[in-house]
């Protein structure tokens, strides 16, 4: 431990800048705890703490612009990719999505400070079609004001954070091991998140095979589009004569959808999880034969089937 706190002491900005740079490129990687020791340290004298923000300020922007660069050629693809991999919820996409529609270049400066959603933002604006001169403008005053935030914190608490530096040091082996039983429960958490949503919302699906079986039999059900406004300006193909109904809109259209046939809710998320909460939103007003397509609708065009609306840009979601 006390090699551990001379590393910092000498590399502090170092550190900073490489472990700021790999949590925004979405490792997860203790940053903004790292900001508070580095500002606590900074106060002490220890390091610099302006080059230490302005490291930090650029890791932010420069992982981000990586994603920005990734969702502005791949589009939704890489926002799935990122949920796969992360330990937030699945949601993540959707949440972002919402923010951004919502706040604008605004929302990228909450983003910092939301788990799950600040990885997603930078991908989702590049996605949703910000120019550069926009997007690096709110991605340098929210770099800046994350990382001063969390260096400020550790400059007001410098005495507390110094005492808990000797405690550690003096602890050893006992602190790593106490740190790392704290890092392995916030995993084994997300992940108990991640299984009950996955619980949440397994019934009620369909796969693509069935769905146009459904179709190709006469009896076609109804498809409903649940993709928010921003994925289907992304992405605008659509199954034909499918409703485009938001989840929000979707409850409040309930009643007038029809009851003598099967919904078809479908759209291009992880997991089908906006498809998939839609259905729970209709069963709770009594309909119980939606369904949410297994694949969305990229599972739908790649089994050949027949899209409406033009598509020059990536898959929405």
């Amino acid at each position: 431990m006390h090699e551990l706190i001379e590393l910092l002491t000498a590399h502090g900005v170092l550190l900073v800048f490489l472990v700021t740079l790999a949590a925004r490129a979405g490792l997860p990687l203790p940053a903004a705890p790292m900001l508070v020791v580095v500002g606590g340290l900074a106060a002490e004298g220890q390091l610099s703490g302006m080059a230490a923000l302005v490291a930090a300020v650029l890791a932010n922007i420069g992982g981000d612009v990586i994603w920005f660069v990734a969702g502005r050629r791949h589009g939704y693809r890489v926002m799935k990719l990122l949920c796969r991999i992360s330990l937030s919820p699945d949601a993540c996409v959707r949440q972002s999505e919402g923010l951004i529609l919502r706040w604008g270049g605004q929302a990228l400066l909450a983003a910092k400070f939301l788990p799950g959603v600040s990885v997603v933002a930078a991908p989702m604006a590049g996605a949703l079609g910000f120019s550069w001169r926009r997007f690096i403008a709110y991605d340098f005053v929210a770099g800046l004001l994350w990382s001063g935030t969390f260096l400020l914190l550790g400059l007001m608490l410098s005495d507390q954070i110094q005492q808990v530096l000797d405690m550690l040091a003096g602890a050893g082996l006992l602190a790593l091991a106490a740190l790392g039983l704290i890092v392995v429960g916030l995993v084994l958490r997300r992940l108990w998140q991640r299984r009950r949503f996955a619980r949440r919302t397994r019934g009620g699906r369909i796969t693509v095979a069935e769905a146009a079986a459904l179709q190709d039999s006469g009896a076609a059900p109804v498809f409903i589009d649940v993709r928010a406004a921003g994925g289907r300006a992304v992405d605008p193909r659509h199954i034909p004569g499918a409703l485009l109904l938001e989840l929000d809109q979707l409850k409040r259209q309930a009643a007038s959808l029809p009851r003598d046939r099967d919904l078809v809710l479908y759209c291009n998320c992880p997991n089908e999880v906006s498809a998939a909460l839609a259905v729970t939103v209709l069963a709770e007003q009594g309909i119980t034969g939606a369904r949410a397509m297994v694949g969305g609708l990229d599972g739908w065009v790649l089994a050949g089937r027949a899209v409406a609306g033009s598509h020059s840009g990536p898959s929405g979601a």
